[in-house]
């Protein structure tokens, strides 16, 4: 069992009074998307850094259903906010070098108008009178903050959860004021599952004795039936391996805690406290008004989906964990395929993680997350600065550094790069590199002047190496096809020295071959006479000084094939072979004379016949 077995991401939320909270009032009416109005609207709202001169700094936090303005703390003496581990200074969302605002959201009971706000008509609280609403109406308000603290632009919005939907709304609905968008753990609408969630909730709420159909301002007590719905919402933000490590053998443990709920076991005693700690800091009402949105929003699926995500001019990162349920990795890839369909800018990474959809709110799988997220708007902000002049070889051609598994510069690069130059026209082809590693090849690309690159790579570590140098790549397994790219969606399609390590060739290149107008093939050739030499004389698994120099017990290849061979596949494949080129990486020279026996690498310009 974990050592405290109430820790949770909600434990540095309360309700005290936020120190740091400012207002604004708007007294234009609000026209609510489903017919509704608001005469006037008040927003709570923090602010963190300052703003840039030229007002080209600011970053937008959206939250989720239970959330707040209160995003983190200000200073020493102030509370923990919600996302204290994200937001301030140093930290992944730097408040030294961004202007950060997060406004509780319309509905909410932590300064916005919502519920447990007066209803100028009654002069009591709106209670169960509150208009429905949705997440645009939500985005509509924020948009009215932010054109009062002069921002034009944002130069980011994020957000996870119920956050993320804020997230992808703001860059359709205002698609010239958001540079980057980053959903984290987010859906384009719930799945039923998740909404059968929220409404075993909210009637867990609406029955509740104390509720009084939703004026219960007068009582002494929050609505026990709120506790009810927060421990329903505890176990799904939770997975099953998350809740094995908090529990573990002793589950059964009692708890000695203060509460009128079961306790008698560690996983009871845990509910109870989450659930007891959730009626002091929020409002049952706003509970119900803010699930009811979020059960509302529904982007679409398929080509409404594309559709929809259509306006939106933004560059985007998507972040999902592994292990989330309730807002689980394929919707994110959903998403991610929509916005490839219309050729917008995007990153996405599922992160590896144990601990269900409450990831994005711990510290675990921060060093992920947290870094994707500050260089992605990092980035964003710069506008690309990692790219520095360009500098030649002296002979009207770029310089590259060397950064390579060779002992100095990748020959193979060279060679790749000037494929791809010679086989595409145009001032800037489009390039899908496959299992592109740290993004270099796209690098030297974008060095060029580039804009449609995208890679494909299934080390996250990796994906990250390529957001920090600010190329788009998506995090995925080949061997499960390339699926979420169109027909001859790309000028050229690389695969470099990644098909000796893939499972379903047929597969990988025919999906190439169909994507790509020109596909680039490059692969170690195990034909290569050293090799020969080693199994034949020695009789021992080869290896050489250059690129095959793995050992037989850690080489990453499990296709042993050759420049003969894959001549013979393209053949019965009746794909067109443009090109070979045919390199010996210990000598780094390129091959001509019998290359079958003489090159250590190939490279292969092919076609769909």
């Amino acid at each position: 069992m974990s050592e405290d077995v109430f820790q949770s991401s909600d434990n540095i939320r309360s309700g005290t009074p936020l120190k740091h909270i400012q207002y604004v009032a708007f007294d234009e009416p609000l026209e609510l998307e489903l017919g509704g109005r608001l005469e006037n609207v008040r927003v709570a709202y923090e602010t963190y850094g300052r703003l840039s001169a030229a007002a080209d700094n600011a970053v937008l936090i959206c939250h989720a259903i239970s959330g707040d303005s209160h995003v983190a703390s200000h200073d020493a003496d102030d509370d923990p906010g919600w996302w204290e581990i994200v937001v301030g200074p140093g930290k992944p969302i730097d408040t030294d070098k961004y202007f950060v605002i997060c406004s509780n959201t319309l509905g909410g009971c932590r300064g916005t108008t919502g519920p447990n706000c007066l209803n100028p008509d009654t002069g009591k609280p709106f209670g169960p009178d509150f208009p429905d609403i949705t997440i645009a109406d939500t985005v509509k308000v924020q948009c009215r903050l932010i054109a009062y603290l002069g921002i034009e632009v944002l130069l980011g919005v994020i957000g996870g959860s119920a956050g993320g939907m804020q997230v992808m709304d703001w860059a359709v609905r205002y698609p010239g004021r958001v540079r980057a968008a980053i959903p984290v753990a987010t859906s384009p609408r719930l799945t039923s599952q998740t909404m059968a969630f929220d409404i075993i909730g909210r009637n867990a709420i609406i029955h509740s004795p104390d509720f009084h159909g939703g004026r219960y301002y007068d009582q002494k007590s929050g609505v026990r039936g709120l506790a009810v719905a927060r421990m329903i919402g505890h176990i799904t933000y939770l997975s099953r391996e998350a809740m094995r490590a908090k529990f573990g053998d002793n589950r059964n443990r009692p708890r000695d805690i203060d509460s009128k709920f079961e306790k008698d076991t560690s996983v009871a005693s845990y509910l109870a406290h989450q659930g007891d700690k959730f009626v002091e800091r929020f409002d049952a009402n706003s509970y119900i008004t803010i699930s009811r949105a979020v059960d509302r929003f529904d982007f679409g699926e398929g080509s409404a989906l594309t559709e929809r995500l259509r306006p939106a001019q933004c560059r985007w990162l998507l972040i999902s964990f592994t292990s989330d349920w309730l807002f689980p990795p394929d919707q994110s890839e959903e998403i991610v395929r929509a916005l490839l369909a219309t050729e917008k800018s995007v990153s996405y990474c599922n992160v590896q993680s144990p601990c269900g959809h409450d990831a994005f709110l711990l510290p675990n799988e921060l060093d992920m997350y947290g870094a994707l997220a500050s260089e992605f708007i990092a980035r964003t902000y710069d506008s690309g600065s990692t790219i520095t002049e360009v500098e030649t070889d002296g002979q009207g051609r770029i310089d590259h550094p060397d950064t390579s598994i060779f002992h100095g510069r990748r020959v193979d690069y060279d060679s790749l790069e000037g494929l791809i130059i010679s086989e595409l026209s145009g001032s800037s082809p489009s390039v899908l590199d496959l299992g592109c590693g740290d993004g270099h090849m796209l690098l030297r690309l974008k060095r060029r002047g580039w804009q449609r690159l995208q890679g494909v790579e299934i080390d996250q570590e990796q994906v990250l190496s390529c957001v920090r140098q600010g190329i788009d790549c998506i995090h995925a397994d080949l061997n499960e096809g390339l699926d979420q790219f169109a027909d001859k969606q790309f000028d050229c399609v690389l695969l470099s020295r990644t098909l000796q390590a893939v499972y379903n060739v047929d597969r990988v290149v025919g999906d190439m071959l169909r994507v790509g107008k020109r596909c680039i093939v490059s692969f170690p050739n195990f034909a290569y006479r050293p090799l020969r030499r080693m199994l034949a004389e020695q009789g021992k698994a080869p290896e050489s000084a250059g690129l095959l120099r793995y050992k037989w017990y850690d080489t990453p290849n499990i296709r042993f094939f050759s420049i003969t061979d894959f001549e013979d596949y393209c053949r019965e494949k009746k794909s067109t072979i443009h090109r070979l080129v045919a390199l010996n990486t210990e000598t780094r020279k390129e091959v001509f004379d019998e290359p079958n026996l003489n090159a250590d690498l190939a490279i292969f310009v092919i076609s769909k016949a």
